[in-house]
């Protein structure tokens, strides 16, 4: 299969990228800096695409000769208009451009964000409730992907069905350590700040209901090929552990790593109970079901890693891949 992706040398995309050529499949890459990752210019069924998501003639071009779209890549905006620009109208187009190139499958990657707070037990079929331009964004483009079934012949009237099968994965909390040389990591800054305090034995505190259900970008992208090599159409998945962990507990590690650090990690209060997104849909379809421990401590024990290195005066690796209009 000849899959275009968007964000391919990103956090989630990087792994996408790797399990989906474990499987055979040829990728067509799609990246703004293919210098920034010179593995992906000697990998076999790897074509790498200079250009950015904005140059709208490179993403059709693109498409030509492909069976499915996997679109994980962001664009970003400091107003509603900005957002909906480099977004919300970008994957609008490419969802038109690939059914009009004969696209068999489009996997659009969204958020709990489109979902607004999290209601416990809430499933893929609860309410999108977004309260920022992030979770209005990503709300927005899966509601064009769905009702994306048919065009208009005129006003009122329908046109042509679209032929193109679409689905949702909305991740959660994802972060990753780099996949290949020079790929990037979505590590939040609590994962470094922690490391960095155990490293230099300072105490850190927590509420212990303070966490999310993580789960690392290895991990997800087993969704992604599950749903790319499936005939499933119109459906939304999950993309989240089944288990919670807190901050606490992730410095409470980091410090079992390190025990020759004296830093003390206090609890600011007493755990209560936790809610949680139901990953059930999962699970049920494809067999999926992750513990969020499972990647972690490899995390973990990478930020502590970069946090000696830094400490000893070493020069790290930019890992961080952001959005750029340019």
């Amino acid at each position: 299969m000849i899959i275009f992706m968007t964000g391919g040398t990103g956090n989630i995309g990087q792994y996408v990228t790797k399990a989906l050529l474990a499987r055979g499949h040829h990728i067509r890459l799609l990246t703004r800096t293919p210098e920034r990752v010179p593995a992906y210019l000697t990998m076999e069924n790897v074509e790498v695409i200079g250009g950015n998501m904005n140059n709208l003639q490179v993403l059709e071009d693109s498409l030509q000769g492909c069976d499915a779209v996997i679109h994980i890549a962001l664009g970003w905006g400091n107003d509603p208009v900005e957002m909906l620009d480099n977004d919300t109208r970008v994957t609008a187009f490419l969802l038109n451009a690939a059914e009009k190139a004969g696209v068999k499958n489009f996997i659009y990657t969204s958020s709990t964000a489109a979902m607004g707070p999290l209601r416990s037990g809430m499933d893929e079929t609860a309410l999108r409730m977004p309260t920022d331009l992030y979770g209005s964004t990503k709300a927005a483009s899966e509601l064009y992907l769905l009702g994306f079934r048919q065009y208009y012949s005129r006003q009122g009237g329908y046109g042509d069905k679209v032929t193109m099968r679409r689905n949702v994965i909305r991740p959660g909390y994802t972060y990753s350590n780099p996949a290949v040389p020079g790929g990037a990591s979505q590590s939040d800054v609590r994962f470094k700040k922690i490391a960095e305090a155990i490293v230099n034995n300072e105490d850190l505190s927590f509420s212990l209901n303070d966490g999310t259900q993580f789960l690392s970008s290895r991990q997800i992208a087993q969704l992604y090929v599950k749903l790319v090599e499936s005939d499933l159409d119109e459906e939304i998945f999950f993309a989240l552990s089944r288990n919670f962990v807190s901050w606490h507990d992730i410095a409470c590690a980091a410090k079992e790593m390190m025990p020759e650090s004296t830093s003390r990690i206090i609890a600011t209060d007493e755990e209560g109970e936790h809610s949680y997104y139901c990953v059930d849909k999962m699970q049920r379809v494809f067999g999926l079901s992750f513990d969020a421990w499972e990647d972690m401590r490899e995390h973990i024990a990478w930020n502590l890693e970069r946090a000696k290195a830094a400490k000893a005066g070493e020069k790290l690796h930019g890992v961080v891949h952001e959005w750029s209009g340019e």
